[in-house]
């Protein structure tokens, strides 16, 4: 079954706020990672249920993204009954794990 992926407003500032950190503009290698950032959102469309769940709430599930040191993690939901993938907040994966109330 297909999900359909909706990314929020605050996963839309975290992608802003990378596309700026990474100077994607500048740098063809960093404009190609930014990307493959983007295609590794879209493909939660197909079995969003790989992914473990994430630490700080068993009903958010995470997907990393990159190499060490430059790892992020997606934080999503999954909602079955209405086949939506919502993606909630993209961060760097060596900061602490954050408050469910800073998702939102």
């Amino acid at each position: 079954m297909a999900y359909r992926v909706k990314i929020s407003a605050r996963a839309e500032r975290d992608l802003m706020e990378i596309y700026e950190h990474i100077r994607a503009e500048e740098s063809e290698r960093a404009k190609n990672w930014y990307f493959g950032l983007g295609e590794t959102i879209l493909s939660l469309h197909n079995m969003p249920g790989r992914c473990p769940t994430a630490p700080e709430n068993r009903k958010l599930r995470q997907l990393l993204y990159g190499n060490k040191p430059n790892v992020y993690r997606l934080i999503f939901r999954i909602t079955r009954k209405s086949s939506h993938v919502d993606v909630l907040h993209i961060r760097h994966g060596a900061r602490s794990q954050f408050r469910i109330s800073d998702i939102k």
